[in-house]
């Protein structure tokens, strides 16, 4: 249902067409976050980045390159890709589309269809071929994402359009792997807005939400998995495909996208390795423990909400894999503000350095620590192998300080 929240109309995010796991989504819904080590990435520091040249600029005025919905489906549907991820520590997977922005397999998406992956794979449906991807940044607040299939060449562009000559009332095809069915489908419509704004969140009842802004309306039919797709007019992409209604079928459809300018020009800004307070290039540091999100600097009434979220053991393992079967700590450091840590990822630099859940960080290089969203926002500060100074007391009593080494963890 559309409802009213904030500036504009509050929306689903089209972005996963196939979410396993709807406990995850209540456990981030209730607040709790995860801070994670993944392993088995290799930082993105050191890996040159492909240059803004790479990425193709807003078409000029010129002819169109198809008149009818199934003549812009045909000319689009070859540079549109499928993408999965897999989300380990969330014990989830999703699914979500992408475009393909040059022959090398550059591939623009939502930052929401990459969040929080552990790995990302891209299948072409017009070849066939399946890609393993790595991430090369993202805006959270614009929800835009750039990624680059490995060992690609000879991949079919989508053909861009200009999303500044885009007027209300013209024909558009919306395309995607919607419902997650790993193959790509269009919905018609038309242009019924510009420049709106929305409040979009995850499905299956996550409470947070972000706001976007410039939004180009469509009344087509986007779909969940749609998300990273392209919007196309006769004369090309005009935007992403982003978000949608919960109407059911008496109520007419309403998707929105952003504009494909406003996209590109991100995607040249991360390929151009530009980080900013708005754009991140590669991947963030982690330090490998799962935790609240909270602004709470009480760890008693941290572990109340953790109890409330996951139960309560005896005694849990020692370190987790993922969140499933995560257990609040059965005992916790005794001190009075810091940020309680649920539990650390068997093999992350927190597991190596002797933390344990039911322990307290208080302090980051000094710098005191009063809640579990305020670790998350000094973290956030750093870099894969950057190493800091961490403080933390265990369930025991004992307060230890230790240099960490951060790895490299899923996009954010």
């Amino acid at each position: 249902m559309i409802g009213e929240s904030g500036g504009g109309p509050f929306l689903t995010r089209r972005r996963r067409g196939n979410v396993l796991t709807h406990f995850f989504m209540a456990v981030l819904g209730a607040g709790f976050a995860l801070l994670l080590l993944l392993v088995f990435f290799s930082p993105a520091a050191g890996v040159s980045m492909p240059g803004g040249d790479a990425v193709p600029s807003p078409a000029g005025s010129a002819p169109p390159l198809a008149k009818t919905e199934q003549g812009i489906a045909s000319r689009v549907t070859p540079g549109v890709v499928i993408i999965n991820t897999a989300l380990q520590y969330n014990s989830e997977a999703a699914a979500g589309t992408g475009m393909v922005l040059n022959s090398g397999g550059l591939v623009l998406t939502n930052n929401h269809v990459i969040k929080d992956s552990t790995s990302i794979t891209a299948t072409v449906p017009a070849t066939g071929k399946t890609y393993t991807a790595r991430v090369l940044g993202y805006d959270k607040t614009g929800d835009i994402a750039l990624i680059q299939l490995q060992n690609a060449s000879g991949l079919t562009r989508v053909p861009v359009g200009n999303s500044s000559s885009v007027k209300a009332g013209q024909t558009i095809v919306a395309l995607g792997n919607a419902g997650g069915q790993n193959k790509i489908t269009a919905a018609a419509g038309r242009v019924t807005g510009l420049d709106q704004t929305i409040t979009a969140s995850d499905e299956a009842g996550s409470t947070t939400s972000e706001t976007l802004h410039g939004m180009i309306q469509v009344n087509a039919d986007i779909q969940p998995g749609d998300s990273g797709g392209p919007l196309a007019g006769t004369a090309g992409v005009i935007g992403m495909d982003t978000a949608g209604s919960n109407g059911d079928a008496s109520q007419q459809s309403v998707g929105f996208a952003i504009p494909i300018n406003t996209a590109l020009s991100v995607a040249r800004q991360i390929a151009d390795g530009k980080a900013s307070a708005a754009v991140a290039i590669g991947y963030p540091a982690f330090l490998g423990i799962f935790t609240g999100s909270g602004s709470d600097s009480n760890p008693q009434d941290q572990a109340q909400q953790q109890e409330q979220q996951y139960g309560s053991s005896a005694a849990g393992p020692s370190c987790s894999t993922s969140n499933a079967g995560l257990s609040a700590p059965s005992a916790i450091a005794p001190v009075n503000s810091g940020a309680l840590v649920a539990g650390t990822v068997c093999g992350s630099p927190a597991d190596q350095a002797g933390m344990t859940g039911g322990a307290v960080i208080t302090a980051v290089n000094g710098r005191a620590v009063g809640s579990p969203a305020q670790l998350s926002g000094i973290l956030a500060q750093f870099h894969p192998g950057d190493t800091i100074s961490v403080t933390w007391v265990s369930p025991a009593g004992q307060r230890t300080t230790s240099s960490i080494r951060l790895a490299a963890g899923p996009p954010q």
